[in-house]
């Protein structure tokens, strides 16, 4: 029989799923909408679709978070911290328009969490956090910026003879691919991070054993939590994604989305929980830098970098301050 706090802490591990699908919808369907390769109704439905499917297609990812950041010794409330701090700055970022990232705003807030906790570092697997988090987290967007820079040029020399509509034409229904894909690898990468979450909290309340997998209606619930989030949809990120940073049309479209989709597959096969948002953004930058540097709005790139490298301090500060809340009440109860 579960406690009250591990329910609260799966409702609350579902509520911060749905908010990561409507945070991060833009990711996979704004170039799509913007370079007019898809009405945002079916854009969404589409990436609705292709997140739930994601979402079931593998558990290494989930592995990381539940086995490979933190000690499973923590309390339930601990992690329940962790949720919290991570709502908080998505439902900021949502509202601000900035395209951040719900994954290091989820470990974040759980590494802040767990240092409150103890008063110190020791519940920290520093090598997990170092090779699955921080590594992948300085790599990933360079890696997405080189991979669609160098494909959108392959794209410029190939169909340098053909006119512009036909290029038009024929990158507005490969668009309608690249989104299905980039909406696929988004699933899988981001809610596992949740699945590992809930995963993690029945494993500390003893519900699961040590080093058990992921539970088939864990998975099933974080994949519709994830879908019915997709369907509510991100306006104000998607604005930001689909021509703040540079001007798109389909073709750069499809190199952006493709080439984010691949990276973000390869990193989910590592089993590091990477940002989508990272890479996806810094992919758009890489399209607009191979059409000459000046296309990219720089000012606005260097806004959303920013937030990229003050998320995991400000979200361990956030679940610091969640947990140590938590506690007080908890006492006073």
């Amino acid at each position: 029989m579960l406690s009250g706090i591990v329910i609260l802490v799966v409702v609350v591990a579902l509520l911060f799923e749905f908010i990561n699908g409507f945070h991060d919808t833009a990711n996979a369907i704004a170039t799509s909408v913007y370079t007019r390769a898809l009405t945002a109704r079916r854009a969404i439905l589409l990436a609705a679709v292709m997140n739930f499917i994601g979402a079931l297609a593998g558990d290494k990812v989930a592995d990381t978070i539940s086995h490979g950041l933190v000690s499973t010794s923590l309390q339930e409330y601990v992690i329940l911290s962790a949720l919290i701090g991570a709502i908080v700055w998505n439902l900021l970022t949502w509202w601000w328009g900035i395209p951040s990232s719900s994954s290091h705003a989820l470990i974040g807030s759980l590494i802040g969490a767990a240092c409150v906790y103890s008063m110190s570092m020791e519940h920290i697997i520093w090598s997990g956090l170092l090779q699955k988090v921080v590594l992948p987290l300085v790599c990933s967007p360079f890696i997405g910026i080189l991979v669609g820079m160098s494909v959108m040029r392959i794209v410029f020399n190939v169909f340098a003879g053909w006119s512009p509509h036909r290029v038009n034409r024929l990158f507005s229904r490969l668009q309608i691919l690249s989104a299905a894909f980039v909406a696929f690898a988004h699933g899988t990468n981001d809610a596992q991070k949740t699945m590992g979450i809930i995963t993690l909290a029945l494993i500390t309340a003893g519900a699961l054993p040590e080093g058990s997998a992921v539970p088939v209606p864990v998975k099933l619930a974080c994949a519709v939590m994830m879908a019915v989030g997709t369907s509510v949809g991100g306006w104000k990120i998607m604005k930001t994604m689909g021509r703040g940073v540079t001007k798109l049309e389909p073709a750069s479209g499809f190199v952006a989305q493709t080439a984010s989709a691949a990276v973000i597959e390869v990193m989910s096969h590592l089993g590091a929980p990477i940002s989508t948002t990272h890479v996806i953004t810094a992919a758009v930058m890489g399209v607009g830098s191979a059409k000459r540097f000046s296309a990219v709005k720089w000012g606005i790139a260097q806004d959303i970098i920013i937030t990229w490298v003050i998320t995991l301090p400000i979200t361990a500060a956030l679940g610091g301050v969640s947990c140590f809340i938590i506690e007080k009440l908890l006492h006073i109860i």
